[in-house]
């Protein structure tokens, strides 16, 4: 995929420690890091799927995965799972 490519991050509620259940983004801060290093414009949307995490260039899911999985915070740098999702948005087209 081209430099500045529209990237919409797609995104569930999920329970953290305890809470209720809600949309929340701390975990997507790294991914969000990673994807907009590259250069991509990201545009987050709420969804009602249940700790899920998509990323979608074109109408299509090029990525997925839990938001548990993915590290709390940071720049995304070291968490295995950003990488493979900016791979996957490079790999897009």
């Amino acid at each position: 995929m081209p430099k500045d490519a529209v990237v919409y991050l797609r995104y569930g509620p999920y329970s953290a420690v305890g809470l209720s259940v809600e949309h929340r983004t701390f975990r997507l801060e790294g991914l969000q890091a990673v994807l907009m290093r590259d250069g991509h414009e990201v545009i987050l949307e709420k969804i009602e799927n249940w700790n899920v995490v998509e990323l979608v260039l074109n109408g299509e899911v090029v990525f997925w995965c839990n938001i548990k999985d993915l590290e709390f915070g940071g720049d995304g740098k070291l968490d295995p799972l950003c990488e493979e999702a900016r791979l996957a948005v490079l790999k897009a087209y």
